[in-house]
């Protein structure tokens, strides 16, 4: 580790003499508290990110860069975060994403760190019966934490989806309340593992909700998905229940995340439920 300094020298830009630049980030600090997490959020930056049929989709990323910061040093270099963005290409990939870890702690003399990157993803769906394509959009994140040189990487998706309530139409002469729902999955990948398509986990999802939706539907399409949730009720416990078992048997993830936000449609309040699970610890 870097020991803290108080100044650094720099050449002016008139005359090109070395001159002494305050370095308070530098500077030791006597409180001895370490900080977990220290950098910036919020920034935005242009990523490529393959699909599962082999094309790429261009889209707009939000980056969170944070890094372990012991207690001698009174601050970080928060300028060094945006420069290990724009010195690399352009467009950041899923791979370039990943080689900026070891990047940013080395860079910043820390032990630890992560990233974070959240973008829209797109998926063209085809309606259930008229076959009617549109684009429905998902919320992805990757993130990458990085401790003592090991790094390891973490899939984040929002599937929404429809949900009906069994109750509901159990207790009702006609009709039940349905509702739209967040289906949330926090996937770690498996060492040695193949590698979990974004569209692995939307379908894994949707494959389990009452049904799922689309952004364009026809009149036969809208009879369909109404039918569909009514013959296949779920309550928030059953959504998240059902997608924990499909990633209990999936050999490539080894920790997950799943919880279940339904917006209720006759209550002003949501219904949630979560599961986590480190499948590489055994009960």
């Amino acid at each position: 580790m870097v020991k803290p300094s108080k100044s650094v020298k720099i050449a002016t830009p008139i005359n090109g003499s070395m001159t002494s630049i305050a370095d308070v980030q530098n500077l030791e600090d006597t409180r001895r508290i370490d900080i977990d997490k220290v950098g910036i959020k919020s920034i935005r930056h242009p990523v490529r990110v393959k699909d599962r049929s082999g094309g790429e989709q261009h889209t707009i990323a939000n980056f969170n860069m944070y890094v372990y910061l012991p207690h001698n040093f009174k601050g970080t270099h928060m300028s060094r975060f945006v420069e290990i963005l724009n010195d690399r290409e352009k467009e950041i990939t899923v791979e370039s994403f990943k080689e900026m870890l070891p990047e940013m702690t080395e860079k910043l003399n820390s032990e630890a760190g992560s990233i974070e990157m959240t973008f829209p993803y797109f998926v063209n769906k085809a309606a259930p019966v008229s076959g009617v394509k549109s684009l429905m959009d998902y919320e992805v994140t990757f993130k990458g934490e990085i401790s003592e040189g090991k790094a390891c990487m973490e899939l984040k998706v929002v599937v929404p989806v429809t949900s009906l309530c069994p109750c509901s139409k159990k207790i009702s002469d006609y009709g039940a309340h349905n509702q739209r729902s967040h289906v949330t999955v926090k996937a770690r990948i498996a060492p040695g593992k193949h590698f979990v398509w974004i569209e692995d986990i939307i379908d894994l999802v949707e494959s389990v909700a009452s049904c799922q939706l689309y952004g364009l539907l026809k009149r036969p399409d809208e009879k369909y998905v109404t039918e569909r949730a009514y013959d296949n009720p779920k309550f928030v416990e059953d959504m998240v229940r059902d997608t924990a078992h499909l990633l209990n048997i999936d050999k490539r993830i080894s920790q997950y995340v799943v919880e279940s936000e339904n917006f209720e449609s006759i209550h002003n309040h949501s219904a949630y439920a979560v599961i986590e699970k480190d499948k590489t610890k055994k009960k």
